[in-house]
């Protein structure tokens, strides 16, 4: 067993700074380019502990770590773990880690762009890629000619003329009506023709 003074509590992996109390196979999985599934892959395949904290690896076994994440093919890992098969410009099988991943799924989408193919014109739209159904979900962005209405206090509500008046809004006319114009106690009497 390794004693303590050999903990570190942070770890450099692949230009990633990771804390020391993970355990091994979390740990890897928050490098971006590698899940749960390829950081167990290559765990077992290396015969390491996946329980083991991050922090108590030797140099050797994080060297064999990065050499392996690098390079999974040399570890007997098969092709289709890897996130970058039979790549457009050199036909080979990568896997891309960290900021690659990020910069060449951009430029994969700037090609798809000017090449103005199906997905390109998606993408350019701000729509969905893969086929989902648009109809009731992806509803992101403003609402196109809805015109929004300013509310304004309701008519027989108290007060609502002085309101209106200190906006500097004309005021309701079932307000200005009834105060013009005196209402009969006497009931109406119903006219005949004759």
């Amino acid at each position: 067993m390794l004693s303590i003074s050999e903990y570190r509590h942070i770890l450099r992996i692949a230009g990633k700074d990771i804390e020391g109390s993970k355990k091994i196979i979390i740990a890897l999985s928050q490098i971006k380019g590698i899940g749960y599934n390829l950081s167990q892959t290559i765990l077992q395949s290396l015969n390491i502990n996946s329980n083991m904290r991050i922090g108590f690896l030797t140099e050797k076994e994080v060297s064999d770590i990065e050499a392996a994440i690098k390079n999974p093919s040399l570890i007997g890992i098969p092709n289709w773990y890897l996130n970058r098969r039979k790549d457009s410009d050199t036909g080979s099988d990568r896997h891309l880690l960290t900021s690659d991943l990020d910069f060449t799924i951009s430029n994969d989408i700037e090609r798809e762009k000017t090449v103005y193919s199906w997905r390109g014109y998606r993408h350019m739209f701000g729509l969905r890629v893969r086929g989902q159904c648009t109809r009731t979900t992806g509803r992101k962005g403003g609402a196109v000619g809805v015109k929004k209405v300013v509310m304004r206090p309701s008519a027989g509500g108290p007060g609502a003329g002085a309101e209106a008046k200190e906006a500097g809004a004309p005021a309701p006319e079932s307000a200005t009506s009834e105060a013009s114009t005196p209402k009969s106690s006497a009931p109406k009497s119903s006219e005949t023709k004759e």
